[in-house]
């Protein structure tokens, strides 16, 4: 929070006091202890909140490694045979971070929005984020689910996301928010795509903001190799992208054609 606009404000001085020094601590000209006052306490307040805010994001910077670990542990840990301890760390790996984040949208849900930083929707989805980062990290774990057709497509339904039918993920397709994927029937993905349902920009402020929407593809679409589709970008039905694709937010495909579509984002 940038409070330094009612900083200046508290100690400017009138125009009948110019040249009058105040002594420190003491009420400056035209103003009262109890404005100076609240000031300094909006200067504290500020600081304390930017420091609480930056050590709740170290500490979920922490899931990866707890979600790495408990998996080892559950392992390697001698507590039964390994006839139980592969299901117990397949568990850990694959099913507990979908199902953990499907408890946090259900408690706080988080559409298709605008998220100030630092604010509760915006921690969120960073922990949201952070289930997911193990898959990004070590992109080998979700090609072990894509050798098993259909599979993929239901482990991501665990996230929440929308997969229709006979969905084809080529080798190397990324997704690094995959409680917002809304997917058509019969769509193929070529090799190396990305699809990032978020963008971190600045708003006509100054301040940053995330932009968060649902990748949207319609039914019968084919995405060319290497595209990036990034948040709100939607390929309505019976669509072909080319290869090495770059969508801005809120872009559409239509007839061959990219048009830029209406935003309707709501500020959190």
């Amino acid at each position: 929070m940038n409070v330094s606009p009612i900083v200046m404000l508290a100690n400017a001085s009138n125009s009948t006091d110019v040249g009058r020094v105040p002594s420190p601590g003491a009420p400056g000209p035209g103003e009262s202890a109890e404005r100076r006052v609240g000031a300094r306490g909006l200067q504290v307040a500020g600081t304390g909140a930017l420091w609480a805010g930056r050590l709740l994001m170290l500490a979920l910077n922490f899931i990866p490694l707890l979600h790495a670990a408990s998996t080892v542990i559950a392992l390697l840990a001698p507590y039964a045979t390994s006839s139980v301890r592969i299901p117990v760390a397949l568990f850990c790996l694959y099913l507990a971070p979908p199902l953990v984040a499907r408890l946090l949208l259900a408690v706080w849900p988080l559409q298709e929005c605008r998220i100030a930083v630092g604010t509760k929707p915006f921690f969120v989805w960073w922990m949201l984020f952070q289930l997911q980062v193990i898959f990004c990290r070590l992109p080998t774990l979700e090609e072990v689910l894509r050798l098993i057709p259909g599979l993929y497509s239901q482990w991501l339904r665990l996230w929440g996301a929308r997969i229709g039918r006979l969905t084809y993920w080529s080798a190397g397709t990324l997704i690094t928010d995959r409680s917002f994927l809304w997917i058509g029937d019969d769509v193929v993905f070529g090799a190396g795509v990305r699809l990032n349902a978020h963008v971190i920009t600045k708003n006509k402020n100054g301040a940053l903001e995330l932009l968060l929407a649902p990748v949207k593809i319609g039914d019968r679409v084919m995405i060319g190799g290497y595209s990036l589709l990034t948040s709100g970008t939607e390929v309505l039905s019976d669509q072909a992208t080319r290869a090495f694709l770059i969508a801005p937010p809120f872009s559409a495909w239509k007839e061959g054609e990219r048009v830029r579509r209406q935003q309707s984002l709501e500020i959190e």
